[in-house]
């Protein structure tokens, strides 16, 4: 194991302050204890990152590694309309990975906790023969009643997305052909910068949860699965217009005959899609515009079977509910 001394290593990643007023007891004795906060329900999610599965060190540096690790978990938080509060990380680590290479990847993920004011409560370190494997656990809350399901979409809903789409899975094809030594174009920084460093919709999803009914999902897996979680969550039909889906002026430049397929497949922008009635469109637009969020129509829901539609120049076509590997399919 890379950790010659497991104790010190603990006390080096243990926070040095304190961000939300409900922890009572974190870092050093068997589990942690923190208050709830009054009026609000709870949420944890967790997900788990393999090295050469999600990530890999000739795509991503180890603090970018960290910093993505707890992205994921935060953007689950956000699809809840929750806000993000405390954070446990479990690491299997290998011998080929040093203590400094470590602590960069605990960086990451504080940098990215400061910014939403979350704490470290604990976790666990073991060995591992091969890859490194990264199990991030992520708590949070949302106000009673507010919280917010996929399986919420009615016919006559309007289908949105927020921000842009396929620049993520288009950053790490740049990474992937070119590496991350090679001189890149700004375009291409711009798409690989998506890559390594997504921002959770946390705010997006704090405005959607003020209105009365909103379903909703965040963009891990590509456009096509995550409507389709919608679509059987809500027993509706999904109806996507091809030409309202939002793409990059960067995608659009450097991968023009790719960037639908990014976008459907490619997964990890780590953006928000969701449904909403019609009704409340023209004001949640206007809302989103005045705090700086970007939010696209991209369709409508319909009664119908579980399914996801792509109206291509009046041609429907189903979407199928699949992704795929991206350090095998590039």
């Amino acid at each position: 194991m890379a950790l010659q001394d497991e104790f010190r290593f603990i006390n080096q990643i243990k926070p040095k302050k304190v961000s939300r007023s409900g922890l009572i007891a974190g870092i050093g004795d068997d589990a942690a204890l923190f208050r709830p906060s009054v009026g609000m329900e709870q949420i944890i999610c967790m997900d788990t990152m393999v090295e050469g599965v999600h990530f890999t060190s000739a795509t991503m540096s180890p603090y970018q590694i960290g910093y993505k690790a707890l992205a994921v978990n935060i953007s689950d938080i956000a699809a809840m309309g929750g806000i993000p509060t405390y954070y446990l990380v479990s690491i299997a680590i290998p011998k080929e990975w040093n203590e400094t290479d470590l602590l960069s990847i605990y960086e990451g993920m504080a940098m990215l906790a400061d910014k939403y004011h979350m704490d470290l409560i604990g976790g666990d370190t073991v060995s591992i023969a091969n890859t490194l494997v990264i199990t991030v656990t992520v708590m949070g809350e949302v106000e009673k009643g507010k919280h917010l399901l996929r399986s919420q979409a009615l016919p006559g809903d309007i289908v949105f997305v927020s921000g842009t789409i396929g620049d993520s899975a288009a950053g790490l094809n740049v990474l992937l052909h070119k590496g991350t030594e090679s001189s890149h174009t700004e375009v291409e920084k711009a798409l690989i910068r998506k890559h390594q460093y997504p921002t959770p919709r946390v705010g997006v999803g704090r405005l959607l949860s003020t209105l009365k009914r909103v379903s909703l999902n965040d963009i891990s897996d590509g456009l096509a699965s995550e409507t389709n979680e919608i679509a059987r969550a809500s027993d509706v039909s999904l109806i996507l217009d091809e030409d309202k889906i939002p793409l990059s002026g960067e995608i659009q430049k450097q991968y023009k005959n790719q960037a639908l397929e990014f976008a459907l497949y490619g997964g990890e922008d780590f953006e928000l899609v969701g449904t909403v009635a019609a009704s409340e469109w023209d004001n949640l637009q206007k809302v989103a515009k005045s705090y700086g969020y970007l939010i696209s129509k991209i369709g409508t829901v319909k009664e119908g079977s579980s399914s996801v539609l792509l109206n291509r120049n009046g041609e429907l076509q189903k979407l199928e509910m699949k992704g795929y590997n991206h350090f095998k399919h590039n």
